[in-house]
């Protein structure tokens, strides 16, 4: 039984492949990274609006998000 863990699996499966292929999976999880990143930022965006439409915030100056972040 192998406790090996799926992150070495990868690891142990990318030194398996030619340089030219690892160069292509890290630009392949590199744009997938970013997708995501963008696609959790709009989720973001789409809740805070959400909250905002029903009043469970208001707007705030950068002033007083700073105070709020660092008081």
């Amino acid at each position: 039984m192998s406790t090996e863990t799926p992150f070495a699996k990868v690891l142990e499966a990318a030194d398996r492949l030619s340089l030219e292929d690892q160069q292509s999976v890290v630009e392949i999880l590199h744009h997938r990274i970013l997708e995501r990143r963008r696609e959790e930022l709009a989720r973001e965006i789409r809740e805070a609006e959400e909250e905002f439409q029903a009043g469970e915030s208001k707007p705030r100056s950068a002033k007083e998000l700073l105070e709020e972040i660092l008081g």
